[in-house]
């Protein structure tokens, strides 16, 4: 293979001593330019010119890197490759020359960039007069020997020139890649506007906004129901007021129609959450029945006043199908207050009253059709001063509704067969009526005295007790007292009892809402964990001491600990009189007899007697409690003995011979019963395992019989299928 040593000084950009072969300009049109379509006959007619100027030069081969300045023109060579490398790999394919593209086409233009990147590799730059067209080669063949410092300079310059440009492409680059950043994040933004545009207002049915609303659409649905029909009946009434009503009536129409837009955005729950889609909201509306209440309600009706004029207020009943709106708001605030049973027998009276409005208003009605005064039963002849004014007109009215529906009587007998059938459906309307308010009522009050009954049955029974067994008046009149205690402060309610229904979180919630702080109050459990104190949260228990009871005595064994939440408590001699300290609200004690701290003196033992001078309230927590809860939290319970026994050393209470002793025999003891308890539950799960494995013993055997009978009877050959089918009953019978 022919190779070509090229020597030439030249103050062009790039300045090179090259030593190659066939094999590299091969590589240098493979690897290092990017194009997609080569030219063949252009990169044929290169190797050959290469190949020719390789066998004229081959006398300068050890020539072009020996001498003075050989290092140099290395390390100059290798710095000009580099930058060129890193030029024409990333910038190349980026900056397309637009003018040759114009010009020449996108055949010509890969042709002659590929010329272009080639002699730009080796260093070659057109001359004019065509001088590197006949031989592109020519110009390296000269010595390196005779370069200047001019030269030096000049090539420096370049190569501070491409670095500039470089670093411009790549400003570029970045500007380009920013405009790219922002316009995703353009379209980011763009989808989340989008979305937000997609969520709606949505108001949940529970929230107050959704009850407030409801409050209002009530107002004007009861007046349509209180006003239409006494409007329709009397006329004065009507003719009075009519700009009154005029508008009162669009007023209430105008709040219809918020009522449906409101409708349109009220929320309702989908696998537990809010649905939030306008579509889903608008379907699950429109399919309901209220939807097309709604639409009826709010029908023009009133528009036939333009010609049968202002006088026919019944035209607008349709609005009375909104009554639901009203139920609705009757039924929340009923959940809402503090006193339903008083809402309730007020929301039936209420029921009643607008039954009887409604009732004397047709009573009036028929009577006007009729004609006044024309019998007894109808309502007398307006004519008569006394009977004409309006006030008493209605009042008339309401009267003889009111004996009619009570089912009181003494009324006018009817005399038409139209007043007749009137009559009859009244009284029946008044007995459902009366049946309706005493069974509400008697439900009422049974409901309200609920409590108090259960807790009177409770101090009958007890004072049976102390009756029987002849308890002495002083501590029968003691337990009187405490129970009239416990009904006046209202401390009846038993709390499990009340929360047995909720789920353990909502328990543990409201448990923390009431008690976390007063149990946070003792030292000992000031640092532990949130899930233990949560956990002995449940298991307070409230209890109450009248005035001179021992709340423990010296010497007993300390199965509690106690909170006091209210009253006072003193420390007392033996005696029972002397004081030593007086306990108050939030002091506790015993919490250290409940711990068993190896060494303590006093063990489990109580160290002083305590009293209640008054009522007490106080929360008790127990040693089985406390140790139930503890077994989940291990290391809870090494900090509460180390702090247990930090209180005992502080007042010399321990012995600390007997702590560094073994264990406790005693904790030896429980862990034995425990250990009893297990191995009893095993032996009775062991028994029932016994028993199944017995009777399904049982049951092989007698299988494996039944194969031995039929083998000696039919033989060790198989059975056909009639006679299979003759045995199954057989099967069956044994």
């Amino acid at each position: 293979m022919a190779k070509i040593n090229t020597q030439h000084s030249y103050p062009g950009m790039h300045r090179l001593s090259v030593r190659t072969t066939d094999e590299d300009i091969e590589r240098i049109e493979n690897g290092c330019i990017r194009t997609h379509s080569l030219c063949e006959d252009a990169s044929s007619e290169l190797q050959r010119v290469i190949s020719v100027e390789g066998r004229r030069l081959s006398e300068s081969q050890t020539s072009s890197f020996a001498g003075r300045g050989a290092m140099a023109r290395l390390s100059r060579f290798v710095i000009s490759v580099r930058s060129w490398a890193t030029r024409h790999l990333h910038h190349e394919d980026q900056r397309p020359d637009s003018f040759l593209e114009r010009i020449r086409g996108p055949e010509l233009i890969e042709v002659s960039s590929r010329q272009s990147n080639i002699r730009s590799f080796l260093g070659i730059r057109e001359r004019p007069g065509g001088v590197n067209s006949h031989w592109p080669l020519a110009r390296f063949n000269v010595n390196y020997s005779n370069n200047t410092n001019e030269d030096k300079k000049e090539e420096k310059k370049e190569v501070k020139e491409e670095k500039k440009e470089e670093k411009k492409e790549e400003k570029k680059e970045e500007k380009k890649e920013e405009k790219k950043d922002d316009k995703k994040d353009d379209k980011k933004d763009d989808k989340k506007k989008e979305e937000k545009k997609n969520e709606i207002f949505v108001i949940d049915p529970s929230s107050n906004i959704y009850y407030h609303w409801l409050t209002i659409i009530a107002a004007p649905v009861f007046y349509n129901w209180c006003m239409l029909v006494c409007r329709a009946c009397f006329d004065e009434l009507q003719f009075d007021h009519i700009k009154l009503w005029l508008f009162l009536d669009y007023g209430s129409d105008i709040i219809y129609v918020l009522d449906t837009f409101v409708r349109f955005r009220t929320g309702f729950l989908e696998q537990g959450l809010l649905v939030q889609d306008e579509k889903k909201l608008r379907d699950h509306y429109t399919k309901t029945m209220q939807f097309k209440l709604d639409v009826l309600s709010l029908l023009p009706t009133d528009l036939a006043y333009l010609k049968l004029g202002l006088n026919y207020p019944e035209l607008r009943f349709n609005r009375l199908l909104k009554i639901s709106r009203l139920f609705e708001f009757f039924d929340r605030t009923e959940t809402r207050t503090n006193y339903p049973n008083m809402f309730r027998i007020g929301n039936l009276v209420l029921y009643i009253l607008i039954i009887i409005h409604w009732n004397a208003c047709i009573y009036f009605a028929i009577s006007k059709l009729i004609g006044f005064g024309t019998d007894s039963w109808v309502y007398p002849n307006v004519s008569i001063p006394e009977y004409g004014r309006l006030s008493r007109k209605y009042i008339y009215s309401l009267y003889w509704s009111t004996l009619t529906l009570t089912t009181i009587g003494e009324t006018p007998p009817p005399v038409k067969d139209e007043e007749y059938l009137f009559v009859v459906i009244d009284f029946l309307v008044g007995v459902l009526i009366f049946a309706t308010i005493v069974g509400n009522v008697g439900s009422m009050i049974s409901n309200m005295n609920a409590s108090r009954a259960e807790f009177q049955a409770k101090v009958d029974s007890i004072k049976q007790y102390m009756h029987f067994r002849k308890v002495t008046k002083d501590l029968e009149a003691r337990v009187i007292k405490w129970f009239d205690y416990l009904w006046t402060n209202k401390k009846t309610v038993d709390e499990k009892e009340v929360l047995k229904n909720l789920p353990d979180k909502l328990k543990a919630e409201i448990a923390i809402n009431v008690h976390l702080d007063t149990l946070k109050k003792v030292r000992i459990f000031q640092d532990c964990e949130a899930g233990l104190l949560i956990e002995l949260v449940l298991k307070l228990k409230p209890t109450v001491f009248s005035p001179g009871d021992y709340i423990c005595k010296k010497g007993d064994i300390g199965r509690e600990m106690y909170i006091i939440k209210e009253g006072k408590l003193a420390v007392v001699a033996d005696d029972g009189i002397t004081q030593f300290v007086v306990l108050s609200d939030g002091s506790y004690f015993g919490e250290i007899s409940i711990l068993n701290i190896k060494g303590s003196k006093s063990g489990n033992r109580r160290t002083a007697n305590i009293r209640s001078i008054g009522y007490s309230d106080l929360f008790c927590l127990s040693k089985d409690d406390l140790m139930e809860a503890l077994t989940e939290y291990p290391e809870a319970k090494k900090a509460l003995e180390e702090k247990g026994r930090q209180i005992l050393m502080k007042d010399n209470l321990i012995d600390e011979e007997a702590a560094k002793a073994g264990a406790d025999p005693k904790d030896l003891e429980e862990k034995v019963e425990r250990l009893e308890t297990a191995l009893d539950t095993l032996q009775t799960r062991f028994a029932r395992l016994l028993a199944e494995y017995t009777s399904s013993q049982q049951k092989v055997k007698q299988r494996l019989a039944r194969v031995e009978t039929r083998v000696k009877k039919y033989g060790s050959g198989t059975l056909s299928v009639e006679e299979a089918e003759a045995e199954k009953p057989e099967e069956k019978k044994q």
